[in-house]
């Protein structure tokens, strides 16, 4: 919902803050007065398109600012992540438009610098401006394909048909690598086979590269570690004075002295512990010995086979465990070559299996769409012809004729149909798309009598949403070309769609203004020689019936004029108490 709005230096706009309300909230005034440039200042602010000559005159920058208040704080903070954003700590999202004189711009959502078509991504998600000029979301041929599946109620079979579409296409696209041109499906596989024959020859195990050069530092340096295990080995043992004899001496004087004094005895069992220690060390020492000297060819074979492991890591992999990880991958890879055929089969089977389920799904979708569109022109039909269009012809084109069944290749993700929304606002002239329609006015109430047959139809919501969001709908123009009774079902249709959505509106009728729920008066003064533009909200029903009465009558309001502006309002609540 569009909580705020606020313009500074724009037009003939000094310093302006607007707070907005849910339901309908419509802005009237005199001719020229700027009621439009409120709207043209929330479009600026949205991403439109922005120029120098906006600024007011003597000031360096314009600056518009538009405050949007959101239900669903992580859903909005989660999506605003994938932009780089941060979610404010209220449940709010602030757009923020500066143009300075020497033509810089600046766009920023909750005051971080972001991109033109980040805002316009974002903007899309909270608003829908009607209005001359205006790119609305169902200009899209994608919005309006999803409108019409909403309006059907067959949005399940749609996921359907796109799971079962993604099924197909990756079925084609493994069968298609498959067909791979023969020659080079042979080549692939000699050369597969020589790297395997040549891995597995190497015979490599994990760890075994680090295991090596261990050993090989050992036999580089045989001389130097076989002189200090021999030098060891005599100092423990066999050397006269050895140290296991030193400590052998040193028993046999305690032996001696326990018989004098036996309390010392609880003292000796330290000293046996060493003489065994030393006995087992200088064993050990003395097999190391014994076990280097018994492999002399051992440093030439530890070098070839670090030699041959350094081979297989230039050819395959950085470490060995990448080594072992390709010769892995090349087997399977070469098994699938091998029973190529086979799975080639299997696949072609899988794919036709896949291809008939999703045409039988996007078949059935595609005669709901149909159905559906049918009852969609009926009615939207109706509604315009109620807002003063009845000679406006309107359908749902579909780009192809309904599908046989006989072909399982066509079709997309959204199934086989391609649509847009067609009108003839006037007899005579031929069908086309949307948005080619040229009267602002027209499109306002087109797109009015969607809404309101749509049952005030939401917009889709950003990816990462769990539930539809109701945006904000802006209509400028709405009652161009009509008046009397056709403005009164206006207002009415406005009123409803205000029901489930906010809606801001800019009129000159009566007829339309009587149904607003919040009613601002826009007005243009001079002060110091300057032109103005302020606005003013009319809270109370005397003030919005003296607005009636200026907008039935102009400046001179009669009693009757003002009486009757009295009647409309309360007519309008009633009728809009009684669900009008």
């Amino acid at each position: 919902m569009l909580q705020e709005i606020h313009i500074q230096n724009y037009a003939v706009i000094d310093d302006l803050t607007l707070e907005f309300h849910p339901g309908l909230n419509l802005l009237s005034g005199e001719t020229g007065s700027g009621k439009s440039i409120v709207v043209d200042a929330l479009g600026l602010a949205l991403g439109g398109r922005a120029t120098t000559d906006l600024i007011r005159t003597g000031c360096e920058k314009t600056i518009v600012t538009a405050v949007f208040r959101v239900p669903d704080k992580q859903a909005w903070k989660d999506w605003l992540e994938e932009y780089g954003l941060a979610m404010s700590d209220e449940t709010e999202i602030i757009f923020r438009r500066i143009i300075q004189s020497n033509g810089k711009s600046r766009l920023l959502v909750n005051d971080q610098p972001v991109t033109l078509a980040a805002v316009r991504a974002l903007a899309s998600q909270l608003v829908e401006v009607h209005g001359q000029n205006e790119q609305v979301s169902l200009f899209s041929r994608e919005a309006q394909l999803e409108l019409l599946d909403r309006f059907a109620g067959v949005e399940d079979l749609r996921s359907q048909v796109a799971e079962l579409y993604a099924r197909r296409r990756q079925s084609e696209t493994e069968l298609e690598n498959l067909s791979q041109n023969e020659q080079d499906r042979l080549r692939t596989a000699d050369l597969l086979g020589f790297q395997l024959r040549e891995l597995e020859q190497a015979s490599l195990e994990p760890g075994e590269d680090t295991r090596l050069e261990e050993e090989r530092r050992v036999l580089v340096h045989l001389e130097k570690i076989q002189a200090a295990a021999s030098t060891a080995y005599g100092a423990l043992y066999e050397e006269e004075r050895s140290a296991c004899d030193r400590v052998a001496t040193a028993i046999r004087a305690l032996e001696e002295l326990r018989i004098y004094d036996p309390a010392l005895e609880a003292h000796f069992a330290p000293l046996y512990e060493t003489k065994a220690q030393l006995e087992d060390l200088a064993l050990t020492l003395r097999d190391y010995v014994k076990n280097l000297e018994a492999k002399p060819h051992r440093l030439e074979e530890v070098e070839d086979r670090l030699a041959l492991i350094g081979r297989m890591k230039r050819k395959y992999g950085k470490t060995l465990e990448e080594v072992l990880a390709y010769q892995e991958q090349v087997r399977q890879r070469l098994s699938a070559l091998e029973h190529s055929d086979e799975r080639r089969g299997e696949l072609a089977r899988q794919l036709q299996q896949a291809a008939n389920e999703y045409q039988r799904a996007a078949t059935q979708l595609s005669e709901k769409r149909r159905a559906a569109a049918e009852r969609l022109e009926k009615s939207v039909r109706k509604e315009l012809a109620e807002l003063s269009m009845e000679k406006t012809r309107f359908v749902v084109h579909f780009e192809s004729p309904a599908p046989s069944g006989a072909d399982s290749t066509k079709g997309g993700p959204n199934g086989l149909d391609d649509i847009d929304l067609r009108l003839s606002p006037n007899p005579g002239e031929e069908l086309r798309p949307l948005e080619k329609i040229a009267s602002g006015g027209e499109l306002s109430r087109i797109m009015l009598a969607l809404k309101t047959v749509l049952g005030t139809e939401r917009l889709a919501p950003p990816a990462k949403m769990k539930r539809a969001y109701d945006p904000t709908f802006v209509f400028d123009e709405v009652d161009a070309g009509i008046g009397g009774r056709v403005a009164e079902r206006v207002g009415q249709r406005l009123k409803r769609l205000a029901r489930a959505s906010q809606v801001l509106c800019v009129t000159h009728l009566a007829q339309i203004a009587c149904f607003a729920d919040h009613h601002f008066y826009v007005e243009k003064f001079e002060r110091n020689g300057r032109s103005l533009t302020g606005v003013h909200y009319l809270p109370h029903e005397k003030e919005r019936a003296a607005e009636l009465a200026r907008m039935l009558s102009g400046s001179q309001v009669t009693d009757a004029v003002l009486k009757h502006a009295v009647t409309m309002l309360r007519q309008a609540a009633a009728q809009s108490g009684s669900g009008g």
